[in-house]
């Protein structure tokens, strides 16, 4: 069973409405963003990160997601009693953790008053609002789990070596972990996360927004080494990518990283662009992902669809790149232009007949063998228009001589027809 069972989540709807009118308006009724039956259906309690770090004996603390759902459940009863001693067990384990400190004041604030709103001891109106904001998007996650039978869309295809893929939610302030199991996505866990202070679309230094796009993890950087403002460590991604930078977009030191050491979480709208994530949370992901390999794809939502709509999408991607590639064998450099749409641009600018001229595509050599490996496919976070192929293409000419070249091409959607608008050696 689920670690949020449909009992839970009856006891967490209850406790809303109990409780904490406005925002129980907010999470009550209807049904799962993720899924129409999301909420309905049991699935099976997420597995920890695979790593190749070694066990060690200290016990682990609770999951503090899991302790407030315990919390909600005893209200939900009316035990606030019980209720209590469990907050009371929350703030010690994670005595930093200023949302459950707030939902604490609360109960006790229960037992000598009628509590009417979330949040109700007295404070800075900012800070309350920042707890308020973060409680909402917690509660309302939790109630939006993906269900392990539907997929992020945009992951269409990753390689064999790629072992995890993560996915952001900017909309449910999540970061979601899937495994790649042979081919297909498996749902491992999630956490909660920060995004810019102005939410997402950066266009430029200092914007204060999170990007959109498909990166990858380019480094490890830990704790030891950043000024504490930054946790148990950083994950840089890296952006811009070349599409960004096409589209005119700037910046750099956009980062996965912890948070400040007085700080169990942060607001979902607090960061200068970067994800953040609790310390712990980031702890478990910097183990797991590989440098260079862990794509990090970052979504104002994701649509999670159906296997069959999946294995469409990707059936378009593998299509497209194969027709490509056997035109390209052919050595007809018309039949090979087809594929490039006439708003093409290069990296560097370039139209498509300046860039096209300089590309080397074999049309004078006989005996052209090509093959694709290493294939990823993305659909473009946001747009199901835009397919993002990387590939290594490996070319061998006559007998003896041979080529290898990873490349990316971006496939975009113009008419009924897909054309190449960008393509790049990496």
């Amino acid at each position: 069973m689920s670690r949020f069972s449909l009992n839970t989540r009856l006891c967490l709807a209850a406790a809303e409405r109990v409780l904490f009118f406005g925002l129980s308006c907010l999470l009550a009724g209807g049904s799962s963003a993720v899924s129409p039956n999301a909420a309905a259906k049991p699935y099976s309690a997420p597995a920890p990160i695979a790593t190749s770090v070694p066990a060690t004996n200290a016990p682990s603390k609770p999951d503090p997601e899991i302790l407030l759902i315990d919390v909600y459940k005893e209200l939900a009863a009316n035990k606030l009693r019980t209720a209590q001693i469990k907050v009371d067990a929350l703030v010690e384990a994670y005595p930093n953790f200023r949302l459950g400190h707030l939902i604490r004041g609360d109960l006790l604030l229960m037992h000598t008053q009628e509590v009417k709103t979330f949040g109700a001891v007295k404070g800075s109106e900012e800070k309350l609002k920042h707890l308020r904001d973060e409680a909402m998007v917690r509660l309302k996650s939790l109630r939006e789990r993906p269900n392990p039978d539907l997929v992020p869309r945009p992951i269409l295809q990753l390689r064999d070596d790629q072992k995890h893929v993560l996915v952001v939610d900017a909309k449910r302030s999540r970061l979601y972990v899937y495994e790649n199991q042979n081919g297909q996505l498996r749902f491992v866990t999630d956490y909660y996360i920060s995004q810019g202070k102005l939410g997402i679309n950066k266009l430029k230094a200092g914007d204060q927004r999170t990007p959109i796009g498909g990166y990858y993890i380019t480094g490890r950087l830990p704790g030891t080494r950043l000024p504490d403002f930054y946790g148990a460590g950083a994950l840089p991604i890296n952006y811009p990518n070349e599409w960004d930078k096409l589209n005119g977009r700037s910046g750099s030191g956009i980062w996965l990283h912890g948070t400040p050491p007085d700080s169990y979480s942060r607001p979902p709208l607090s960061s200068d662009g970067c994800v953040v994530l609790t310390n712990s949370d980031l702890n478990k992901l910097y183990s797991a992902v590989e440098i260079g390999k862990t794509p990090v794809v970052i979504s104002d939502h994701v649509e999670f669809v159906n296997r069959t709509k999946w294995n469409n999408d990707r059936n378009i991607a593998t299509r497209l790149v194969d027709e490509w590639r056997r035109d390209l064998e052919s050595m007809d450099s018309k039949r090979l232009m087809d594929n490039y749409s006439r708003q093409f641009k290069s990296e560097r600018g370039e139209d498509l007949s300046t860039w096209f001229g300089k590309q080397q595509f074999f049309t004078t050599m006989k005996n052209v063998s090509i093959k694709l490996r290493d294939v990823t496919f993305f659909l473009y976070p946001g747009r199901d228009d835009l397919i993002v192929g990387t590939f290594t293409e490996d070319a061998t000419i006559g007998k003896n001589k041979s080529l290898s070249i990873r490349k990316r091409q971006y496939w975009a959607k113009e008419g009924t027809q897909w054309k190449i608008v960008s393509e790049s050696n990496l």
